[in-house]
Protein backbone atom coordinates (compact mmCIF):
# COMPACT_ATOMS: atom_id res chain seq x y z
CA UNK A 1 0.00 0.00 0.00
CA UNK A 2 1.88 3.08 -1.25
CA UNK A 3 1.23 6.82 -1.33
CA UNK A 4 0.09 6.76 -4.96
CA UNK A 5 -2.52 4.10 -4.13
CA UNK A 6 -3.81 6.14 -1.22
CA UNK A 7 -3.99 9.25 -3.40
CA UNK A 8 -6.04 7.40 -6.03
CA UNK A 9 -8.35 5.97 -3.39
CA UNK A 10 -8.83 9.37 -1.74
CA UNK A 11 -9.64 11.07 -5.04
CA UNK A 12 -12.16 8.38 -5.94
CA UNK A 13 -13.68 8.61 -2.46
CA UNK A 14 -14.26 12.30 -3.15
CA UNK A 15 -15.42 12.12 -6.77
CA UNK A 16 -17.30 8.79 -6.55
CA UNK A 17 -16.74 8.58 -10.29
CA UNK A 18 -14.17 6.20 -11.85
CA UNK A 19 -13.93 8.07 -15.18
CA UNK A 20 -13.48 11.44 -13.50
CA UNK A 21 -10.76 10.13 -11.19
CA UNK A 22 -8.94 8.31 -13.97
CA UNK A 23 -8.91 11.47 -16.09
CA UNK A 24 -7.80 13.76 -13.24
CA UNK A 25 -5.10 11.36 -12.02
CA UNK A 26 -3.79 10.36 -15.48
CA UNK A 27 -4.56 6.66 -15.12
CA UNK A 28 -6.73 4.47 -17.32
CA UNK A 29 -10.10 3.34 -15.91
CA UNK A 30 -9.04 -0.31 -16.08
CA UNK A 31 -5.80 0.39 -14.22
CA UNK A 32 -7.69 2.39 -11.59
CA UNK A 33 -10.10 -0.51 -11.13
CA UNK A 34 -7.19 -2.90 -10.58
CA UNK A 35 -5.60 -0.55 -8.03
CA UNK A 36 -8.84 -0.39 -6.04
CA UNK A 37 -9.32 -4.15 -6.24
CA UNK A 38 -5.80 -4.76 -4.91
CA UNK A 39 -6.41 -2.22 -2.16
CA UNK A 40 -9.63 -3.97 -1.14
CA UNK A 41 -7.72 -7.26 -1.06
CA UNK A 42 -5.04 -5.73 1.18
CA UNK A 43 -7.60 -4.20 3.51
CA UNK A 44 -9.78 -7.30 3.51
CA UNK A 45 -12.99 -5.31 3.03
CA UNK A 46 -15.04 -3.94 0.17
CA UNK A 47 -14.46 -0.18 0.04
CA UNK A 48 -16.85 0.84 -2.75
CA UNK A 49 -20.29 -0.23 -3.87
CA UNK A 50 -20.26 -0.10 -7.66
CA UNK A 51 -23.59 0.39 -9.44
CA UNK A 52 -24.45 0.98 -13.07
CA UNK A 53 -24.85 4.71 -12.51
CA UNK A 54 -23.22 5.48 -9.19
CA UNK A 55 -20.37 4.61 -6.85
CA UNK A 56 -20.72 4.75 -3.05
CA UNK A 57 -18.39 4.26 -0.12
CA UNK A 58 -19.10 1.32 2.15
CA UNK A 59 -18.77 1.74 5.91
CA UNK A 60 -15.27 0.23 5.60
CA UNK A 61 -14.55 2.74 2.84
CA UNK A 62 -15.57 5.65 5.06
CA UNK A 63 -13.29 4.39 7.85
CA UNK A 64 -10.42 3.81 5.42
CA UNK A 65 -10.87 7.32 3.98
CA UNK A 66 -10.03 8.80 7.39
CA UNK A 67 -6.93 6.59 7.55
CA UNK A 68 -5.86 7.64 4.04
CA UNK A 69 -6.30 11.34 4.88
CA UNK A 70 -4.19 10.91 8.01
CA UNK A 71 -1.36 9.14 6.16
CA UNK A 72 -1.39 11.58 3.23
CA UNK A 73 -1.37 14.53 5.61
CA UNK A 74 1.60 13.14 7.54
CA UNK A 75 3.45 12.43 4.29
CA UNK A 76 2.94 16.05 3.18
CA UNK A 77 4.29 17.28 6.50
CA UNK A 78 7.29 14.95 6.15
CA UNK A 79 8.03 16.37 2.71
CA UNK A 80 7.83 19.85 4.16
CA UNK A 81 10.27 19.03 6.97
CA UNK A 82 12.75 17.45 4.57
CA UNK A 83 12.60 20.43 2.20
CA UNK A 84 13.04 23.25 4.73
CA UNK A 85 16.73 23.78 4.09
CA UNK A 86 16.68 22.86 0.41
CA UNK A 87 16.07 24.96 -2.71
CA UNK A 88 12.40 24.60 -3.55
CA UNK A 89 11.68 22.28 -6.46
CA UNK A 90 8.91 20.01 -7.67
CA UNK A 91 5.43 20.97 -8.84
CA UNK A 92 2.86 23.43 -7.55
CA UNK A 93 -0.62 22.84 -8.97
CA UNK A 94 -3.10 25.72 -9.24
CA UNK A 95 -6.72 25.84 -10.41
CA UNK A 96 -8.71 28.96 -11.31
CA UNK A 97 -11.04 30.43 -13.90
CA UNK A 98 -9.80 31.77 -17.23
CA UNK A 99 -10.51 35.30 -16.03
CA UNK A 100 -8.50 34.80 -12.84
CA UNK A 101 -5.62 33.37 -14.87
CA UNK A 102 -5.03 36.66 -16.68
CA UNK A 103 -6.35 39.14 -14.10
CA UNK A 104 -5.23 37.82 -10.70
CA UNK A 105 -2.31 35.41 -11.24
CA UNK A 106 -0.04 38.16 -12.67
CA UNK A 107 -0.17 39.93 -9.30
CA UNK A 108 1.89 37.22 -7.58
CA UNK A 109 3.11 34.44 -9.90
CA UNK A 110 6.00 36.46 -11.43
CA UNK A 111 7.28 37.18 -7.91
CA UNK A 112 6.97 33.50 -7.00
CA UNK A 113 8.87 32.42 -10.10
CA UNK A 114 11.64 34.91 -9.43
CA UNK A 115 12.13 33.61 -5.89
CA UNK A 116 11.64 29.91 -6.64
CA UNK A 117 12.64 29.16 -10.25
CA UNK A 118 13.01 25.45 -9.49
CA UNK A 119 9.28 25.00 -8.87
CA UNK A 120 7.20 24.00 -11.88
CA UNK A 121 3.79 25.71 -11.96
CA UNK A 122 0.99 23.45 -13.18
CA UNK A 123 -2.07 25.57 -14.02
CA UNK A 124 -5.51 24.28 -14.89
CA UNK A 125 -8.41 26.58 -15.74
CA UNK A 126 -12.09 25.80 -15.62
CA UNK A 127 -15.41 26.49 -13.96
CA UNK A 128 -14.79 28.39 -10.69
CA UNK A 129 -17.76 26.57 -9.16
CA UNK A 130 -15.60 23.42 -9.15
CA UNK A 131 -12.60 25.04 -7.45
CA UNK A 132 -13.28 24.06 -3.84
CA UNK A 133 -14.21 20.48 -4.81
CA UNK A 134 -10.98 20.14 -6.80
CA UNK A 135 -9.04 21.44 -3.81
CA UNK A 136 -10.60 18.98 -1.39
CA UNK A 137 -10.13 16.12 -3.87
CA UNK A 138 -6.39 16.98 -4.01
CA UNK A 139 -6.54 17.87 -7.71
CA UNK A 140 -4.85 21.17 -6.87
CA UNK A 141 -2.55 22.47 -4.16
CA UNK A 142 -4.29 25.85 -4.20
CA UNK A 143 -7.22 27.44 -6.01
CA UNK A 144 -8.56 30.91 -6.70
CA UNK A 145 -12.25 30.79 -5.94
CA UNK A 146 -15.29 32.79 -4.96
CA UNK A 147 -15.33 32.37 -1.22
CA UNK A 148 -18.42 30.45 -0.07
CA UNK A 149 -20.37 31.76 2.90
CA UNK A 150 -19.07 28.83 4.94
CA UNK A 151 -15.60 27.95 3.57
CA UNK A 152 -15.23 24.84 5.74
CA UNK A 153 -13.06 23.99 8.70
CA UNK A 154 -10.30 22.39 6.60
CA UNK A 155 -9.75 25.37 4.30
CA UNK A 156 -7.45 28.35 4.74
CA UNK A 157 -8.03 31.41 2.56
CA UNK A 158 -6.62 34.83 1.75
CA UNK A 159 -8.99 37.47 0.38
CA UNK A 160 -7.65 38.96 -2.85
CA UNK A 161 -10.48 40.94 -4.46
CA UNK A 162 -14.16 41.83 -4.21
CA UNK A 163 -16.35 41.94 -7.30
CA UNK A 164 -20.05 42.96 -7.46
CA UNK A 165 -22.51 40.61 -9.14
CA UNK A 166 -24.21 42.44 -12.01
CA UNK A 167 -26.95 41.73 -14.54
CA UNK A 168 -25.86 42.30 -18.13
CA UNK A 169 -27.45 42.71 -21.55
CA UNK A 170 -26.24 43.22 -25.11
CA UNK A 171 -26.04 46.78 -26.48
CA UNK A 172 -27.11 45.65 -29.93
CA UNK A 173 -30.12 43.62 -28.68
CA UNK A 174 -31.95 46.17 -26.47
CA UNK A 175 -35.35 44.54 -27.06
CA UNK A 176 -34.42 41.54 -24.89
CA UNK A 177 -35.16 43.39 -21.65
CA UNK A 178 -38.90 43.76 -20.96
CA UNK A 179 -39.91 45.93 -18.01
CA UNK A 180 -42.89 45.55 -15.72
CA UNK A 181 -44.09 49.11 -16.28
CA UNK A 182 -42.35 50.38 -13.15
CA UNK A 183 -38.83 50.36 -14.54
CA UNK A 184 -38.02 46.92 -13.12
CA UNK A 185 -37.63 43.67 -15.03
CA UNK A 186 -40.57 41.50 -16.03
CA UNK A 187 -39.08 38.18 -14.93
CA UNK A 188 -41.69 36.12 -16.80
CA UNK A 189 -41.01 37.67 -20.20
CA UNK A 190 -37.27 37.97 -20.71
CA UNK A 191 -34.87 35.04 -21.06
CA UNK A 192 -32.30 34.62 -18.32
CA UNK A 193 -28.88 32.98 -18.71
CA UNK A 194 -27.36 31.68 -15.46
CA UNK A 195 -24.49 29.57 -14.23
CA UNK A 196 -25.61 25.99 -13.71
CA UNK A 197 -24.06 25.98 -10.24
CA UNK A 198 -21.80 28.01 -8.00
CA UNK A 199 -22.09 31.08 -5.81
CA UNK A 200 -23.78 33.39 -8.32
CA UNK A 201 -26.46 30.76 -8.96
CA UNK A 202 -26.99 30.17 -5.25
CA UNK A 203 -27.47 33.87 -4.59
CA UNK A 204 -29.92 34.57 -7.40
CA UNK A 205 -31.90 31.41 -6.58
CA UNK A 206 -32.14 32.59 -2.98
CA UNK A 207 -33.39 36.01 -4.16
CA UNK A 208 -36.02 34.39 -6.38
CA UNK A 209 -37.32 32.29 -3.49
CA UNK A 210 -37.37 35.20 -1.05
CA UNK A 211 -39.27 37.38 -3.55
CA UNK A 212 -41.60 34.64 -4.85
CA UNK A 213 -40.31 35.09 -8.41
CA UNK A 214 -40.48 32.36 -11.05
CA UNK A 215 -37.94 33.38 -13.72
CA UNK A 216 -37.82 32.39 -17.36
CA UNK A 217 -34.48 30.60 -17.57
CA UNK A 218 -33.30 30.25 -21.15
CA UNK A 219 -29.99 28.50 -20.48
CA UNK A 220 -27.83 27.19 -17.64
CA UNK A 221 -24.16 27.14 -18.57
CA UNK A 222 -20.75 26.34 -17.15
CA UNK A 223 -18.61 29.40 -16.51
CA UNK A 224 -19.33 33.13 -16.52
CA UNK A 225 -17.43 33.63 -19.78
CA UNK A 226 -20.05 31.46 -21.51
CA UNK A 227 -22.82 33.62 -20.06
CA UNK A 228 -21.26 36.74 -21.59
CA UNK A 229 -20.92 34.99 -24.95
CA UNK A 230 -24.62 34.05 -25.06
CA UNK A 231 -25.71 37.49 -23.89
CA UNK A 232 -23.60 39.04 -26.66
CA UNK A 233 -25.45 36.87 -29.18
CA UNK A 234 -28.79 38.21 -27.99
CA UNK A 235 -30.15 35.13 -26.24
CA UNK A 236 -31.06 36.94 -23.03
CA UNK A 237 -29.61 38.70 -20.02
CA UNK A 238 -27.08 37.20 -17.63
CA UNK A 239 -25.62 37.45 -14.15
CA UNK A 240 -21.82 37.64 -13.80
CA UNK A 241 -19.17 39.15 -11.52
CA UNK A 242 -18.11 42.63 -12.65
CA UNK A 243 -14.48 41.44 -12.80
CA UNK A 244 -15.34 38.86 -15.48
CA UNK A 245 -17.10 41.44 -17.64
CA UNK A 246 -14.30 43.99 -17.26
CA UNK A 247 -11.72 41.45 -18.49
CA UNK A 248 -13.89 40.03 -21.28
CA UNK A 249 -12.98 40.77 -24.94
CA UNK A 250 -16.72 41.40 -25.44
CA UNK A 251 -17.06 44.07 -22.77
CA UNK A 252 -17.62 46.86 -25.34
CA UNK A 253 -20.73 45.05 -26.58
CA UNK A 254 -22.24 44.53 -23.12
CA UNK A 255 -24.01 46.87 -20.70
CA UNK A 256 -24.67 46.56 -16.98
CA UNK A 257 -28.42 46.78 -16.40
CA UNK A 258 -30.06 49.24 -14.01
CA UNK A 259 -32.97 48.62 -11.63
CA UNK A 260 -31.98 45.02 -11.01
CA UNK A 261 -31.69 43.11 -7.71
CA UNK A 262 -28.61 43.96 -5.66
CA UNK A 263 -26.93 40.73 -4.61
CA UNK A 264 -24.00 40.21 -2.22
CA UNK A 265 -20.66 40.62 -4.05
CA UNK A 266 -18.10 37.97 -4.88
CA UNK A 267 -15.21 37.68 -2.44
CA UNK A 268 -12.36 36.19 -4.43
CA UNK A 269 -9.73 34.36 -2.42
CA UNK A 270 -6.68 32.14 -2.66
CA UNK A 271 -7.68 28.90 -0.93
CA UNK A 272 -5.82 25.79 0.16
CA UNK A 273 -6.37 22.93 2.55
CA UNK A 274 -5.02 23.59 6.04
CA UNK A 275 -2.69 20.59 5.73
CA UNK A 276 -1.14 22.06 2.56
CA UNK A 277 0.39 24.95 4.51
CA UNK A 278 3.09 22.56 5.71
CA UNK A 279 4.11 22.04 2.07
CA UNK A 280 6.99 24.51 1.50
CA UNK A 281 5.92 25.25 -2.09
CA UNK A 282 2.41 26.18 -0.95
CA UNK A 283 3.70 28.07 2.10
CA UNK A 284 6.00 30.16 -0.11
CA UNK A 285 3.07 31.06 -2.35
CA UNK A 286 0.93 31.84 0.69
CA UNK A 287 3.52 34.16 2.19
CA UNK A 288 3.87 36.10 -1.08
CA UNK A 289 0.13 36.63 -1.46
CA UNK A 290 -0.28 37.51 2.22
CA UNK A 291 2.53 40.06 1.96
CA UNK A 292 0.96 41.68 -1.09
CA UNK A 293 -2.54 41.97 0.38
Amino acid sequence: MDIRTLELFHHLAGSLHFSRTSQSCNISPSALTRVIQRLETDVGKQLFIRGNRCVELTYAGQVFKKYAEDVLGRFERLQGELSKDAILSGQLSLYCSVTAAYSILPSFIPHYRALHPGVQIHLETGDPAQAIDRLMNRDADAVIAALPEKPGVQISFLNMAVSPLIFIGAKHYPDVLVTDGKGGPDWKKFPLILADKGLSRERIDKWFVENAVVPRIYSQVTGHEAIIALVNLGFGIGLVPRLVLDKSPLYRNIVALDNMPELPPYEIALCTRDANLSNPRVRALWDIVAGAS
